[in-house]
């Protein structure tokens, strides 16, 4: 008896489900790397097939297409069993065929294409990107080639015109789609068509773009740029259920306005390309060697490096970094200025090394050789006005370094630290030269806006700290450094001037605010004309600010009059580069730089000589 009412119970049921489950449901796929979507599922059931045979089922597909009138659904499913697959077996023509079959089911020539609404949509272009991904592993190799597929070959060709790049050869081209991103906060990804990579680009001829010996800027050979590799083909629908088809291998980089795709916009994992670039060029591991050892960067390694070649008509930004630190403290901060349209496309990013436990003059002096040669190597202002509207951004001890090249001292600085005019010492012409280059400094007329981010203008009390001065202490100076601080002790003569004995040179017992040279840069002023702009951070919420400070500078050691703006950071300690308020503030300056600034420095055809820029507005806040 119940055997019988069971016979005549319905056979369609229907549950209610959560919405985590539906979705769950009506997203799967080969993607996930198990079973298959719910269309692909359709196409085979109504196809006769099941999944226990899948090479049998993409046959027996591929056979019935040529006279389906559902051949978008069939082409998905292929696409999707390929890659399945491909998964399965590890075997790089299963992938490929996925990316074709999906090119295919994207791209259908005359043809009405898929909705963008249509789930599918997104699916189809995944399995294109990441099927490239596997058939194109690293190396990728962009040449010509024939590649086996499983149910024929496909020949690719590739220009090879297209690695060139701004004067440079990109190769090491690795895939990101497979690298995890972690020690930045926002990854930040490019969706479209093509396996995203990252390139390498290697001067043309293999020269250094660094004059030979100085060592002083380059772009590094070692930094990476985010790119893409499309494969495309002529009737592709036309093509793919046939045995012989033939296609192209188009290169794709993000900078590069004239290569956006014609019928797809190119994928980047433009985060992954930065990351890997800190990696490979390991900058973090200088931090405590550059403190201690003030020769390592002298004569063996660029001081000014530039993330990309030189773009006529960008301004160039250098970021100059703090104490026991290195150019990777940037990469939050840059990683999402980057992002910005307007400051990716109107700027140069350059980054600036050096030994922090080095004298400021002597550092500060570096940094203006550097700038100075950068310029110079790119033609100078005049072939480039945009060379003339650079911005300086110093964290810490890098302000103080970026003061040093926007002030007019005149004898003040020497005086005020040595107690005596120069006059005073008998020195051989080699000292002299170098004091003179270093401490009576000339403002840059290059430089046109510098932004403070947590210096030390009045000195850190951190800095005049015993511990500090003993760890100070124990950092090694160049040996031109050292054999100038023995002259001037040996050249002051008899002189009972009470400020007879010569302070110490490093920069710790120089941030220090007892230091004569700490007691005298904040009275000279910097030069009108070049804009300034605070960004002080605070621990806590900073009330008072004027006992507030972030763990190394207080707010009244930060804080100087004058400036254009200035943003406290509450809740922020003194490495706040990657602080989402600091970066924002950045950003805002940088787009004020570009405001300010005509579009007519831009460089004309020919090269002409710089016009005249409009007055800036300075604004406030």
């Amino acid at each position: 008896m119940l055997a019988a009412l069971s016979a005549c119970a319905g056979p369609v049921s229907v549950r209610q489900v959560s919405l985590v489950e539906s979705y769950r449901d009506t997203s799967r796929s080969a993607l996930q790397g198990h079973g298959l979507s719910n269309d692909t599922r359709i196409v085979l059931r109504r196809h006769g097939l099941t999944t226990d045979h899948p090479d049998r089922a993409i046959a027996v597909l591929r056979a019935q297409a040529r006279a389906d009138d559902e051949l978008a659904d069939i082409l998905f499913a292929l696409s999707e069993l390929s890659y399945r697959q491909g998964l399965r077996h590890h075997r790089a023509e299963d992938f490929l065929a996925a990316a074709i079959y999906a090119y295919a089911f994207l791209q259908p020539g005359q043809g009405d294409g898929p909705s963008a609404y249509d789930p599918r949509f997104r699916q189809a272009a995944d399995f294109y990107n990441l099927g490239l991904t596997a058939a194109f592993p690293a190396p990728v190799s962009i040449v010509t080639q024939n590649r086996a597929l499983p149910f024929g070959d496909i020949a690719l060709v590739a220009d090879p015109t297209q690695l060139r790049w701004h004067g440079r050869v990109l190769e090491g081209f690795r895939p990101t789609a497979t690298l995890a991103v972690h020690g930045i906060g926002n990854v930040y990804r490019t969706p479209g068509l093509g396996e995203a990579l990252t390139a390498r680009g290697r001067p043309e001829g293999g020269a250094s773009d660094a004059k030979e010996g100085s060592h002083l800027f380059d772009v590094s050979s070692r930094m990476r740029v985010p790119a893409s590799m499309l494969l495309e083909m002529d009737d592709p629908r036309g093509q793919v259920l046939t045995g012989h088809l033939q296609g192209r291998l188009l290169l794709r980089v993000m900078d590069d306005s004239s290569a956006d795709g014609v019928l797809a916009p190119a994928a980047y994992d433009q985060t992954a390309a930065r990351a890997l670039s800190l990696r490979e060029t390991a900058l973090w591991t200088k931090e405590y060697r550059g403190f201690f050892d003030g020769t390592t960067y002298d004569g063996t390694q660029p001081r000014l490096v530039a993330m990309t070649p030189h773009r006529p008509g960008n301004m160039p930004v250098v970021f100059i970094h703090g104490t026991a630190s290195s150019p990777y403290r940037w990469a939050g901060m840059v990683n999402d200025l980057l992002e910005n349209p307007k400051i990716r496309d109107h700027f140069d990013f350059w980054f600036f090394s050096y030994a922090t436990s080095n004298p400021i003059p002597y550092s500060a002096w570096q940094l203006r050789r550097a700038i100075t040669q950068a310029v110079d190597s790119l033609g100078g202002v005049k072939a480039d006005p945009a060379l003339g509207h650079i911005t300086l951004v110093g964290h810490s001890q890098g302000g103080l370094l970026a003061r040093m090249l926007v002030i007019n001292p005149g004898d003040r600085l020497w005086d005020g630290t040595a107690g005596r005019p120069l006059s005073a010492f008998r020195l051989n012409e080699r000292t002299r030269q170098l004091i003179e280059e270093t401490m009576f400094p000339r403002p840059m007329p290059e430089i046109q806006r510098v932004v403070f981010i947590a210096t030390p203008q009045h000195g850190s009390y951190l800095a005049g700290m015993s511990l500090a001065q003993m760890v100070g202490g124990m950092a090694s100076l160049p040996l031109r450094v050292s054999e100038t601080a023995r002259e001037i002790v040996t050249g002051a003569g008899d002189s009972t001037h009470p400020d007879n004995r010569v302070p110490r040179l490093g920069s710790v017992y120089a941030m220090s605010p007892r230091s004569p040279f700490m007691r005298t840069l904040p009275t000279i002023p910097i030069v009108p004309g070049v804009h300034t702009h605070s960004i002080i951070p605070v621990c806590g919420t900073g009330n008072p600010l004027s006992r507030a400070d972030d763990g190394v500078v207080s707010y009244a050691s930060a804080h100087i009059p004058g400036v254009d703006s200035e943003l406290v950071v509450r809740h922020s300690e003194h490495s706040t580069q990657s602080n989402p308020f600091t970066i924002a503030e950045v950003q805002r300056i940088l787009l004020l730089q570009l405001a300010q600034n005509p579009m007519d420095i831009r460089p004309a055809r020919p090269v002409v000589a710089r016009p005249a820029p409009a007055r800036p507005v300075v604004a406030t806040r």
